[in-house]
Formats: structure tokens, C-alpha cells, sequence
């Protein structure tokens, strides 16, 4: 009987658990779900007869080395910083080990080591990164079998709310983990559109927000991830001349984003003194210039930011509470900790909400003297606030994996992502069986 370890059930974890114990029957395996929480792993587990719970702190080793030494697999839903930890161990161990994680230099140092272990530290395996992979080079690889030449590609993914369960102005809630949200884009985003190299530092990012036409969900703000033109060479279109792998929000969501970024509210590099002795709108008052005048602190906001008091942006900021003389109540927080604080209370998804992912790659490729656009689009809708479609679109990818690895059907050995036929093809395919499938328009293209 073969043993899988899962360290961590957070967030995202349901989807991946429910597929896990769906198959381990017919499979022969059993399920460890370790967390922190016993009690968080016990309800994940949910009584089932073929998995046990256990409270396991990844920084004690010895417990930790004990329980992968038990298992054939280890699945890590750790925090992408905790993983090489793991991943270390696994080599030593020789136990394969499957995450939904970017890869990291440090992750990348233990390919060789990892192949002369002859295991699989598959990342990337989840949903961007991963079913964004795995989709894109099965149009890429086509297209080119086919004898075309791809000149163009843009793909932008977003974990949003679904319109019945829209109802606050931002169009915002938390499906994930609500730190990543708050630090999301930090650093300079790189890109390549028509031949141009493109390099946008954090404070512009969410200036020029591009809108993106979704078929059938409507139109979204598309801001560029951190570094496009790594996957040039990761889905071999080194000549490509446009390069775009970027973030989708509702409409307007960027634009009021900008301005805390502009006060410096998603910074987490410092702490603010004796902020539990704040309240919200003294913090805000602390970002901005001084007051000199009798306005509001609404207006000055709108001053400083050169727009219009009664502009949307300016009514975003207002309804999260950051201008409010209510208290912040935490103490020795960095401004992105007080930030996020608050916009937990805000960006609640209750217990009935539905999220959604929506997916939309944009290919450009010539064929026998023929321009085409291709248009992939995907669109998962959530069940509750556990069986999130973040939860679904992220656990999914990394179960089907686990089970192609403990079958023998994934025969690449050292650090991997899923970017060859042996990984995505299959695993697409049980995706699809999962209710997880691209909707693909092609026409063309002058």
C-alpha cells in the first residue's frame, strides 16, 4: 500500500484531500494530512477510513523527517519560503515530492541531486502557477507540430468573486492567502510587446492597467506579473516579440489599489510605532503630507493622490475603514500587516460566497501566410468558502500529479515543472473530467 504525506490543509487544500481520499480504494494508498492545527486536519479529513490527521510543526525536523520517511509521496501546501526545507529532505530520503509553488533558486540548486536520487520534486504544479502551464503548452506544442509560428503570447489569470456573490465595490474577497493579496507585484514587473523590453517598478504598477475582455464574465484590469520573460525560454519561444503573463482584478480595482501603494500602506519592510495606540485615519494621516489647511482627510487624500474627491478610487479607499478614527488594535505591525488586517474584515468570504478563476490566454501565430488569434479561456466557479474554485484549480493539479507519480506514469526525475506532454497532457485530461476545461476561439488575423 503506498502512503502519501500532505504537509499543510489550508486554504486550498479541500479539492486536493477530497480527490486524494476519492481514490484511495481503488488506488491502494492512504492519506497523512498533517498540519499544524490537529483540529484543522481532522476536519479536513473528515472521518474518512483511508487517511489519519496529525499536528506536525515543519520546524520540528526530527517529527517531520520521521513522517516523510514513512511515505512514498510528499505533498507540500506549505508556504512557498517552507518548501525547499522540505525538498531537501526528500532528496535525502529519496521521496518524491509534488508542490503548487514557483520554483526558487534554491529549489533549482537540487536538480542534479534530486535526479541521482532518482526522484520528482515537481512545483509549479497548481493553478498559476501551473494549469496556466500546462494549458499554454498544449497550444503551443500544437500550433507549432502544426508548422506555425507563435509571435505573440498574453495570459492573464485572476482568482475574483462570482457575480452572485459580488457584493461589495471593490469586487474583492479573500479565496487565498491574504498576505500574498497585500504584497502582490512587489519589485519590478519585466516583459517583452512587439520586440520592446518592458520594465515597470512596483510604485507604477497599478497606474496603467490594461482591460482585459473575458468572453461570457466581462472585463477586467490585467496588471504584469513580476517576470514574463523568464517563460520565453521555459515554453521555448525564445524569438517571441510580445511576452505577457500578468494578474486580473475587477474594473477599478487597480486604480484604488494604486493609491495605498502610493502612501506606502503595503509596505512590510518596517513597523509602525506604537500602532496599537492608532486608529486608521491617524495612520493614513501619517502617510500624507502636512496638514496645513482646514480640509478633510478624504480631500487631502484626493489632493495628494491628483484626483477628484468624489472620484471611484477615492469611495473605495473610504469603505474599506482606513480613514475612519476607529482603533487599529495591533500592535508592532508593519503598514501591509494593518492593511491587511482590516481588509480581512472587509473582503470576508462568507460561508455560502461563490469565487471564480477566470484564465484567458491570448496567442498570435502565422501559419502558411495566414495571421490567426487564438483566444484560451477559462472560468471555474466555487461551491462554498471551502470548496473554493481557488481550492479546486490550485488542490486538483497537484492530486491528479500524485497519482500519475505513485502509477508510474511520470517517468521525469529531478526539480520539474509541467511543461512537457508526459505531465500536462494527462493531467488536463482528468482535469477536464473534473469540470476544469478551456473554452478555445480562433479566427483570423489581419
Amino acid at each position: 500500500m503506498k502512503k502519501i504525506l500532505l504537509i499543510g490543509a489550508g486554504r486550498s487544500s479541500s479539492y486536493l484531500i477530497s480527490y486524494l481520499l476519492k481514490h484511495a480504494k481503488s488506488e491502494n494508498w492512504t492519506l497523512t494530512i498533517a498540519d499544524l492545527s490537529k483540529e484543522n486536519a481532522n476536519a479536513k479529513l473528515g472521518g474518512h477510513k483511508s487517511g489519519n490527521a496529525i499536528a506536525l510543526d515543519i520546524q520540528d525536523h526530527d517529527a517531520t523527517s520521521e513522517e516523510m520517511e514513512k511515505a512514498d509521496l510528499v505533498l507540500s501546501m506549505l508556504p512557498a519560503h517552507m518548501h525547499i526545507a522540505v525538498a531537501r529532505e526528500c532528496v535525502r530520503l529519496k521521496k518524491h515530492l509534488v508542490t503548487a509553488s514557483y520554483v526558487s533558486p534554491e529549489m533549482h540548486e537540487l536538480n542534479a541531486a534530486a535526479s541521482s536520487a532518482g526522484i520528482l520534486l515537481l512545483n509549479e504544479c497548481g493553478l498559476d502557477p501551473g494549469i496556466d502551464h500546462m494549458s499554454a503548452m498544449e497550444v503551443i506544442d500544437k500550433v507549432q507540430a502544426e508548422g506555425g509560428k507563435i509571435i505573440s503570447f498574453k495570459s492573464y489569470t485572476g482568482g475574483l468573486v462570482a457575480p452572485e456573490s459580488n457584493d461589495n465595490p471593490w469586487g474583492y474577497k479573500f479565496s487565498w492567502n491574504p498576505r500574498n493579496v497585500i504584497l502582490a507585484g512587489q519589485g519590478t514587473a519585466c516583459y517583452i510587446e512587439d520586440n520592446q523590453y518592458k520594465y515597470v517598478p512596483y510604485n507604477r504598477l497599478f497606474i496603467d492597467a490594461d482591460k482585459i475582455a473575458v468572453n461570457g464574465v466581462g472585463t477586467f484590469d490585467g496588471y504584469p506579473n513580476r517576470d514574463s520573460l523568464s517563460y520565453r525560454k521555459i515554453y521555448r519561444l525564445e524569438n517571441i516579440s510580445t511576452m505577457i503573463r500578468g494578474t486580473l482584478r475587477q474594473e477599478g480595482y487597480c486604480k484604488a489599489w494604486n493609491i495605498f501603494v502610493q502612501l506606502g500602506l503595503t509596505d512590510d519592510s518596517y513597523k509602525i510605532e506604537d500602532s496599537s495606540g492608532m486608529t486608521y485615519a491617524g495612520l493614513t494621516e501619517s502617510f500624507l503630507p502636512k496638514n496645513s489647511g482646514e480640509k478633510s482627510l478624504r480631500k487631502r487624500l484626493a489632493d495628494f493622490m491628483s484626483l477628484s474627491e468624489n472620484d471611484e478610487a477615492i469611495k473605495l479607499i473610504e469603505w474599506t475603514g482606513i480613514l475612519e478614527d476607529k482603533a487599529i488594535g495591533i500592535s508592532k505591525a508593519s503598514p501591509a500587516e494593518i492593511l491587511q488586517s482590516l481588509l480581512e474584515k472587509k473582503w470576508v468570504l462568507r460561508k455560502e460566497d461563490k469565487d471564480m478563476i477566470v484564465m484567458q490566454h491570448d496567442f498570435r501565430y502565422e501559419k502558411a501566410n495566414k495571421k490567426y488569434r487564438l483566444k484560451s479561456s477559462l472560468v471555474v466557479k466555487g461551491e462554498d468558502s471551502v470548496y473554493t474554485a481557488m481550492a479546486k484549480t490550485v488542490g486538483l493539479p497537484a492530486a491528479i500529479a500524485t497519482r500519475l507519480i505513485l502509477n508510474g506514469k511520470i517517468k521525469s526525475r529531478g526539480v520539474q515543472i509541467p511543461v512537457e506532454k508526459e505531465i500536462y497532457l494527462p493531467v488536463l485530461q482528468e482535469l477536464e473530467k473534473e469540470g476544469i476545461s478551456f473554452v478555445h476561439q480562433t479566427e483570423e488575423h489581419s
